[in-house]
């Protein structure tokens, strides 16, 4: 009778094929630690895709609602058009969102006439030149009237827009004016001194670094660049004056970029009278009902816009690691 001996190679228990064993369920672990970690990263990829499609068809619906056209309203109304903050390219108060307005309100028959509601500090001359051009335009072309309503500001370009309405009306205590040009900057070329800075500015053209604040200021460039804004002050002058008439009581101060009040531009003749919105509403065009036809960026835009901008600094980013450089 054989005696049953332990660690034979036949045993079920032996070394070797338990060792074998552990093996292989680490390495199917570690299979179906990796089948699930691809899983996970599919399910990632997919769940961030559809988000996109989602962002994008959101960004898209809300520009398609924004373009749309708007059905005329065509019961008697007052349109009104709102003229806030900055006015320059990019910025609410823009001229081609102001314009878009303006053309708008003027195209529906049920517009009585056009109220710009103002409280703007000013901006771009370019821009309140086009704006104050298309209403001019319009006016003669729908033979509506223009109305201002200056609410807290209507200085400088605000007030270069009020000169082609019709009316200008104020409250007392509103600031208006502000006739005038200007450029600014800094300088600091004595500063640079203290510190030890030395300035290497190279230039093809002798005007290119023109206004450069780390140069000294050039007496024949600083003329050039005051005879430039005098221009652009006669430009305003002559606006005001063509938009006022004989309702103008001139001064010595009138175009000297002085501000005044609601209450001392009535009297000057910069503005007409006193009154809101509801009042030139209701007593002046004798339509309370007000519709609003400012043009605004909504949701959609900023979205579209920020979508752009990322796709644009993907693009930057991959030119640059490929050796290029986009000026």
């Amino acid at each position: 009778m054989t005696e049953p001996t332990f660690g034979s190679s036949s045993s079920p228990t032996s070394p070797t094929l338990a060792g074998v064993s552990w093996e292989r369920a680490t390495i199917e672990k570690l299979v179906l630690a990796q089948v699930r970690e691809q899983r996970a990263a599919r399910r990632w990829r997919l769940f961030m895709r559809l988000m996109w499609l989602i962002v994008i068809g959101a960004a898209v619906w809300f520009v398609y609602k924004a373009e749309a056209v708007n059905t005329p309203i065509t019961t008697p109304h007052t349109a009104v058009i709102e003229i806030r903050g900055e006015i320059a390219n990019g910025a609410e108060a823009s001229a081609e969102n102001v314009v878009s307005s303006l053309k708008t309100a003027f195209e529906d028959s049920g517009a009585q006439a056009i109220v710009l509601l103002i409280d703007s500090p000013g901006g771009s001359p370019v821009q309140a030149g086009i704006i104050n051009d298309e209403i001019t335009r319009l006016k003669a072309l729908h033979n509506k009237k223009v109305y201002a309503v200056v609410e807290e500001t209507c200085a400088s370009a605000a007030y270069y827009i009020a000169a082609a309405a019709d009316s200008i009306y104020v409250d007392k205590a509103s600031l208006v004016g502000s006739i005038g040009v200007l450029m600014d900057g800094f300088g600091f070329t004595g500063l640079m001194e203290k510190l030890g800075v030395e300035r290497r500015l190279i230039t093809a053209g002798s005007n290119k670094g023109m206004l450069d604040p780390f140069s000294p200021q050039d007496e024949a460039q600083r003329a050039y660049i005051q005879s430039m804004l005098n221009e652009i002050h006669t430009q305003f002058i002559a606006v005001v004056k063509q938009g006022r008439g004989e309702r103008l009581k001139e001064t010595p101060d009138t175009f000297s970029g002085l501000i005044w009040s609601g209450q001392q531009a009535v009297n000057l003749g910069l503005a007409d009278g006193l009154g809101s919105l509801d009042y030139v509403a209701r007593e002046i065009i004798k339509a309370e009902d007000i519709v609003d036809y400012t043009q605004r960026e909504n949701l959609g835009w900023r979205l579209a816009k920020r979508f752009g901008a990322s796709v644009g600094e993907g693009v930057f980013d991959a030119a640059r690691a490929a050796g290029v450089q986009l000026r």
